[in-house]
């Protein structure tokens, strides 16, 4: 079915143009803030229906087709269709298979049927959608092409747009309609960059394109860790964001983007690194800012060019390279890139998080709902202080996209995991024999952010099939923790990021998946040697609970270390919390040693007269009426003058995340617990709760009291804003201004593509969504 779900984007400015100024209507510096309001936000990322992507002119003037990005069955990598990058030009899309919707030679374009269809559509105001009318994420979208869509409307009265919401406001729905009318016309005039910003861009080329081996090598090493991210420059308007690029021409001269499928591919001749404009819609989902200018152009020297290394000859560019960067880039010192991640930790975390992969609930279903993240210190990783380490471990370090073009007998290898079983017990044994001359690994040795750096604590939420990083510790006192070494950090990035293929066919996704998993167990064991040795197997085994996990556990890890004391004196019965809690303290500046609504003692809580204080009961403890409640609620509670916004986290409970598949069977939803906190950190808002501050304890204890789907509806009922909610768009613009408000550099438009319409006959449990199978 081709949708157009769409949502509100406040931070685009709308005109007052009159109703009856048609022209005004057409014009693009109108029709973009329009769409960016109500349409980007569910066709904007690879997962919009048809890949129909309107965050921008190339998008709409591609238009739609009918092939899949996220297919489970293909045996073979798909072609790549990225926007702006895979062809240049509508005769190319149209040679790819993407058909017009603006086009009507004479007749009605597709999106003017669809706008039409949709003002036709009569949902009861407030009530649950009709049954037949499919909104789930992945359903299975038809995509008319313009031949076909008449009779497709007619077949599906409510596949109109908007798609399954309330009304458009009438002003929207008129200049949408006069643009669409009109041919859909765009805007041709140049981006225009300011001098001093241009000048800012050279400086940056120039030292990305310097001659030296060591430069080369330095600049390639930068660019594959940076080739997702949206580039602010230093001092810049906080909405305009670069894309580091490989140009077949040279600076001063049009970008010439080489389009390979992965950053360490051969980029086939000659070639530049280029900093190109981002004209389309900035979408929180893929919006991973990485500022850039003199200052860090400087740390750049510091980390990576004022070392005495040498280097006689440059890698090659393959899977192979890619598939084992530790080997690759061997001859940069590993202090200098270890220092290169940690200084912009939160970043690289969200590019495993955010980025063009829009739906992941296989790839994120190898996480837990909610943990915490600390990093190893430099100086107390044996990977960067000892020579030898990295030399010995390299041959075991590779990862799956290696041997992608292998045989079927080595890419066999790649399911089996043996590579990192052999490395856990290679780092255990290495570990060990330092703690008998050091000591064990104590307090001292997780790294503080050096006094200044915010991003040395994380947390990670997982969402279901998205997830979430901030700083800070949040919530209670989690299920898991991972402390994170250098080979760990780069072996995730690549793996997640750099080596990762949306288009690439199932086997891909598999390997990439289960090597996950092991790197997270990676991260797990090396938290469990902070640990007493007679406390690390219980607690272990606490999160990998059932037989089959015991029995996996048996295949994929190395015998645990119970023996090698660790260098913590615990205080209390209580080793893992206290160890967190103590984390905490190391740097009081940077992080608040408390969560006042969900982790407090006494006067560290929110007080009882303050909105936070009163929705403290829901959260930080396991109770029967979470599992009800979506993977991210928006709560908005409102004075008469002003709004406080919160999120309100569905952390889902799980025996064990050891497997690829049937999820549902691992779940413990009597263990299910919330996490609140204020303002917003999820790109996928579920569902939205609005209410006078007066009624947050009426909605608390209506709350506390669910015990059935009945019950929840009527909270749905009473505080809820469901999708047919005549303020659907009003709450929308207030949220997403808000977010605006939270950060203007870091703001990016919501996706309501997951919004919820719950219903008396919804699952408690979320079944698995994503099966593999061959048709």
């Amino acid at each position: 079915m081709l949708c157009l779900l769409l949502l509100p984007l406040i931070f685009a400015v709308i005109d007052s143009a009159s109703a009856s100024d048609t022209k005004e209507a057409s014009s693009h510096s109108t029709i973009q803030d329009v769409l960016n309001k109500r349409c980007v936000v569910c066709h904007g990322c690879y997962d919009a229906p048809c890949q129909l992507k309107l965050s921008s002119a190339d998008g709409w003037q591609r238009g739609a087709t009918k092939a899949r990005v996220y297919d489970s069955s293909r045996l073979e990598d798909a072609p790549m269709t990225r926007l702006g990058i895979d062809a240049r030009t509508v005769p190319q899309w149209r040679e790819k298979g993407f058909f017009s919707v603006t086009g009507g030679s004479g007749h009605q374009s597709m999106l003017e049927q669809l706008l039409k269809a949709g003002r036709s559509q009569d949902f009861k105001p407030g009530a649950a959608l009709p049954d037949s009318l499919d909104i789930s994420p992945l359903r299975k979208n038809s995509c008319p092409t313009p031949s076909e869509i008449s009779g497709f409307l007619a077949d599906h009265p409510f596949a109109g747009m908007p798609f399954g919401t309330a009304p458009l406001p009438d002003e929207d729905y008129r200049r949408l309609l006069a643009w669409a009318s009109d041919g859909a016309p765009a805007d041709t005039s140049a981006t225009v960059i300011p001098q001093n910003i241009a000048d800012e861009v050279r400086k940056v080329e120039a030292f990305f394109n310097r001659e030296t081996l060591k430069s080369k090598l330095v600049a390639r090493y930068i660019f594959e860790h940076l080739f997702l991210a949206h580039l602010y420059i230093e001092g810049d308007s906080p909405r305009r964001f670069f894309r580091l690029i490989r140009s077949r021409s040279a600076p001063g001269s049009e970008p010439d983007e080489i389009p390979s499928r992965r950053p360490f591919d051969d980029p086939g001749g000659r070639f530049f690194y280029r900093l190109v404009p981002i004209d389309g819609t900035i979408l929180h989902k893929e919006h991973i800012v990485y500022e850039i200018g003199q200052k860090r152009l400087r740390r750049f020297e510091d980390l990576f060019l004022s070392n005495d290394w040498t280097i006689d000859e440059l890698p090659s560019y393959s899977k192979e390279a890619g598939g084992n960067p530790l080997s690759t880039f061997k001859a940069l010192p590993p202090h200098s890139r270890y220092q290169f991640l940690l200084d912009d930790a939160l970043f690289f975390v969200r590019t495993f998080i955010r980025g063009p992969v829009c739906y992941g609930q296989v790839a994120v279903n190898v996480i837990q709902d909610r943990f915490w993240i600390s990093f190893l210190d430099p100086a107390s990783d044996l990977s960067v202080t000892d020579p030898t380490y990295l030399q010995d471990a390299i041959p075991i370090l590779e990862l799956p996209v290696a041997v992608s073009d292998d045989k079927i007998t080595e890419r066999l290898k790649s399911f089996l995991l043996v590579g990192p079983v052999k490395y856990q017990a290679f780092r255990q044994k290495r570990y060990a024999e330092k703690a008998r001359t050091d000591g064990g690994l104590g307090y001292s040795d997780i790294w503080d952010g050096d006094g200044t750096n915010i991003d040395a604590r994380l947390t990670i939420y997982r969402n279901f099939s998205s997830a979430s990083v901030v700083t800070g510790y949040q919530g209670a006192f989690p299920k898991t923790a991972w402390v994170i070494d250098f080979p760990l950090f780069e072996r995730v990035y690549y793996d997640l990021v750099a080596g990762f293929d949306v288009f690439g066919n199932v086997e891909h996704q598999l390997t990439t998946r289960m090597y996950m998993d092991n790197l997270r167990r990676e991260g797990e064991r090396m938290f469990l040697y902070f640990m007493p040795p007679d406390v690390r197997e219980p607690l272990h085994d606490s999160w990998y609970e059932g037989p089959l996990a015991t029995l996996i556990d048996q295949w994929k890890e190395s015998p645990l270390d119970t023996e090698t004391p660790t260098g913590v004196d615990f205080k209390t019965d209580h080793p893992k919390s206290e160890f967190l809690s103590e984390l905490l303290k190391t740097e009081p500046d940077l992080w608040p040693a408390s969560d006042p609504i969900n982790r407090c003692d006494g006067n560290n809580c929110a007080q009882q007269t303050t909105v936070a204080g009163q929705l403290r009961p829901l959260s930080g403890h396991p109770a029967p009426f979470v599992k009800f409640l979506p993977d991210i609620s928006i709560l908005i509670i409102e004075d008469g003058q002003t709004e406080d916004i919160f999120t309100i986290a569905h952390d889902m409970a799980h025996s064990n995340v050891a497997f690829i598949f049937n999820e549902d069977l691992r779940r413990e939803p009597e263990e299910d617990e919330l996490t609140i906190v204020p303002g917003q950190f999820s790109s996928y808002p579920n569902f939205a709760f609005r209410m006078d501050a007066k009624d947050v304890p009426a909605f608390v204890e209506d709350v506390r009291f669910i015990r059935s789907q009945q019950d929840y509806l009527k909270v749905v009922e009473t505080y809820g804003v469901r999708r047919t909610d005549p303020r659907f768009w009003e709450t929308y613009d207030l949220v997403q201004s808000r977010l605006n408000e939270q950060s203007a550099v870091q703001a990016g438009l919501l996706d309501i593509n997951r919004y919820r319409d719950p219903k008396p006959l919804d699952p408690i449990e979320r079944l698995f969504q994503f099966t593999f199978s061959v048709d």
